[in-house]
């Protein structure tokens, strides 16, 4: 397997994203998810020129008609920026000839005409991130510095890999959660998912809570690489790991337009979510995926509506996502389509929204918070046993407790599942180790990672089974997979908690690690207070 052939991600491109970052700290513009969103409006604007400029190449090369989105003139907003004239060449929005100015020239330039032009551009494409932005970095000499530092980056010389790696970067460097509980994914976590999911080029695939579109990267970088030739497989670093990709070169032309054009859809309730996830996208070679400003859990969307947006009409092949864990919706506004119960945990409804939004046969892999596993509250116990009883539950991977961090010290488990069918029995995996330091920042690479040897397993399944019924029900069970059949979940409430089934080890007993105990009693807690909250919702309904 060769090393990446392609320009990666340097340390000195990383340094050029740190010197960005602690210049715009400096500046007084101290909150990073604002920075990424700005950011991300200024990489498109360095890049689409180039894009543009590929396009009619590609357009006089094969004789079809294309019209630059620099051509013709443009009506000037600002008369301080024209004086005199009621219009200029559209090309003076190009990067390239605005990013010469400087101090209030340039934040008059770039507020007044550049973000509203390439407004009124997103408004004709699927390049929907642009609906409602605007310049925030309004300090003359900040924002000439940062543009300065941006060409410096030279991110047309980078592949597609390179630049979405790099702005995954950036996305790092965002360490709060979203109002309704949301926060990044980390990728390694998704990629593993992704690999036990195994998405195909002909399949659909959505994430309903796409966030910065970690998943739907990943499911790309995955039916990449399953479409490669030995020659067109490398090894590239990210996050201090190797990671395999592919170039992609067995897929056909016709499939690659499927993949770029009809494979991946979303949506995210929050605008700045929706442009950094387009942006994400973009930069991988993805400009046509649109990712919809859409809370699925308070709208619906008719037929009629699918057809004009060329969404799927009759559900996705494939689920991905890591939906909001902590939210809570007014009940009144939840619609009929996902209601469980009284239920207004976010967590809840969007597992129902996602069964709902799969195909028949369709598979789903998602990440989920301790207590929807375990819960006793009526909507946690009817939620898993529509998935048990009318559908298929495959398996269930059981996280590191505080592998969410630093958003969140939440337990948390991936769920996978196929719509329809009945459950017969349930692969339990357990993690002790991702391959990170469990600390407060997890970031910091090491040895121990029990998630490739899982990812098999999971593939390994059918022959796992004959392995557990061959086992001496006697002997200490070390390894970390178990199985538990439909009968026995149901006599637990149909509880998911891969604890719950394992077989007994004295040498476990002895030696539980204290911070896994400290994670089940979080996870309990909050359990606990999700049944208070809808002990009280019914008490105000009585009163």
């Amino acid at each position: 397997m060769r090393q990446d052939p392609t320009m990666p991600l340097t340390p000195e491109l990383r340094r050029g994203i740190d010197q960005i970052r602690d210049y715009l700290y400096g500046g007084g513009f101290p909150d990073p998810l604002t920075n990424a969103e700005q950011l991300s409006f200024l990489f498109f604007f360095y890049l689409v020129e180039g894009m543009d400029a590929d396009s009619l190449m590609r357009a006089k090369a094969t004789k079809r008609d294309y019209t630059s989105m620099f051509a013709g003139d443009w009506a000037i907003r600002n008369p301080l920026n024209a004086p005199g004239q009621a219009a200029l060449p559209a090309e003076r929005m190009k990067w390239s000839q605005w990013s010469v100015m400087a101090g209030e020239t340039l934040v008059r330039w770039v507020r007044d005409e550049v973000f509203p032009f390439f407004t009124e551009v997103a408004e004709r494409s699927a390049m929907n991130f642009m609906t409602g932005a605007r310049l925030g970095i309004d300090e003359p000499t900040v924002l000439t510095q940062v543009v300065g530092l941006i060409d410096r980056l030279r991110l047309d010389e980078a592949d597609a890999d390179t630049k979405g790696d790099l702005f995954e970067y950036v996305l790092k460097q965002v360490k709060q959660a979203g109002e309704l509980g949301q926060f990044r994914t980390p990728r390694h976590i998704i990629r593993a998912i992704v690999e036990m999911v195994d998405p195909k080029v002909t399949e659909t695939i959505y994430d309903p809570a796409a966030g910065t579109a970690g998943f739907l990267v990943a499911a790309y970088n995955h039916i990449r690489l399953a479409n490669s030739s030995p020659a067109g497989i490398f090894e590239t670093e990210l996050d201090g790991k190797l990671v395999t990709r592919g170039w992609g070169d067995r897929l056909s032309a016709a499939m690659t337009n499927k993949l770029t054009n009809a494979t991946f859809y979303g949506n995210d309730v929050d605008p700045k979510m929706v442009r950094l996830a387009t942006m994400n996208l973009t930069l991988r070679g993805l400009p046509n995926v649109q990712i919809l400003k859409r809370n699925a859990l308070t709208t619906t969307m008719e037929r009629t509506e699918k057809v004009k947006l060329g969404l799927p009409l009759d559900g996705y092949d494939v689920v991905l996502a890591n939906p909001p864990f902590s939210g809570k919706l007014d009940k009144d506004r939840v619609v009929d389509d996902v209601k469980v119960g009284t239920t207004t945990a976010t967590e809840i409804l969007f597992l129902k929204y996602m069964l709902n939004s799969l195909k028949a046969g369709g598979r789903c892999g998602v990440v989920v918070p301790e207590g929807v596993l375990f819960g006793s509250a009526g909507a946690h116990k009817e939620l898993r046993r529509q998935l048990l009883e009318n559908n298929t539950v495959e398996a269930v991977m059981s996280l590191p407790g505080r592998v969410f961090q630093p958003y969140s010290g939440v337990k948390t488990s991936a769920l996978l599942f196929r719509k329809g069918g009945t459950t017969d029995k349930v692969l339990f995996l357990h993690a002790d180790a991702d391959g990170y330091k469990l600390d407060a920042n997890h970031d910091t690479p090491v040895e121990a990672d029990d998630l490739p040897m899982l990812v098999e397993a999971y593939h390994r399944r059918a022959e796992l089974w004959d392995q557990w019924q061959a086992r001496d029900e006697k002997a200490e069970w070390t390894e970390k997979w178990w199985i538990a059949g439909l009968d026995a979940i149901r006599a637990a409430d149909f509880n998911l908690s891969a604890g719950r089934y394992r077989p007994q080890s004295q040498t476990q007993v002895e030696h539980r690690n204290p911070l896994d105990l400290l994670d089940e009693l979080r996870a309990l807690e909050g359990e606990i207070l999700s049944e208070l909250d809808a002990l009280a919702d019914k008490l105000q309904e009585r009163v």
